[in-house]
């Protein structure tokens, strides 16, 4: 029997485009969006970023310094994290799973900032019972600490959850740890993959 539902956020509970972060934070400041994405991705500061490494303010320290000028910090934040299209059509999914008395936990590689976008944009994280971000556990998937946290989450044992992300080597992991898992592709595969588990929503 399944007792926890474990979901991945980005692209899977909401679309999001880093191309489209790099633009509007290159506007900011007259760069390129390839500039700020060897800048900001092909450094990996944004995965220090995501692994809580840096707090906004101290993220924001680094991209002044990196581009050579003083950018807002409101409007970089904005810039950084108004990239999510909320996927409506899992929001039925959560709240039939709820109704049903099942727990919910979130298990996503991000950052504060877009953790906050999410919860002050769109109404959909607060159906969660609880968070295994990758900025609070100090690591990102697929890093075995982020996996450990998420487990001591999801207030059953591996076997009696399941996890959904759209990267496959995440949810191989998940597996090898024991939990039940399938990778997201849209919401009625989702279904179908809930459905053949015996959970109708």
């Amino acid at each position: 029997m399944i007792r926890t539902f474990l979901f991945d956020m980005g692209n899977v509970l909401a679309f999001f485009s880093h191309d489209r972060m790099c633009e509007q934070m290159g506007a900011l400041c007259g760069r390129s969006r390839e500039e700020i994405q060897s800048l900001l991705i092909d450094s990996g500061k944004q995965w220090e970023f995501e692994r809580g490494q840096l707090s906004s303010e101290e993220f924001h320290q680094w991209f002044e310094e990196a581009v050579g000028q003083s950018v807002s910090f409101e409007e970089l934040v904005r810039a950084g994290s108004d990239i999510f299209e909320l996927n409506a059509s899992i929001v039925p999914v959560l709240d039939r799973l709820k109704d049903r008395g099942h727990r919910l936990v979130l298990l996503s590689n991000t950052c504060i900032s877009h953790f906050d976008f999410i919860w002050n944009e769109y109404d959909v994280l607060q159906r969660f019972d609880d968070f295994a971000t990758s900025y609070k556990a100090g690591a990102i998937k697929p890093e075995p600490a982020i996996f450990d946290y998420a487990l001591e989450k999801i207030q059953c044992a591996p076997e009696e959850a399941f996890y959904t992300d759209d990267i496959p080597h995440y949810v191989d992991v998940a597996r090898g740890l024991g939990i039940q898992a399938e990778v997201f592709t849209d919401t009625p595969s989702l279904i179908q993959h809930l459905s053949a588990r015996g959970i109708e929503v």
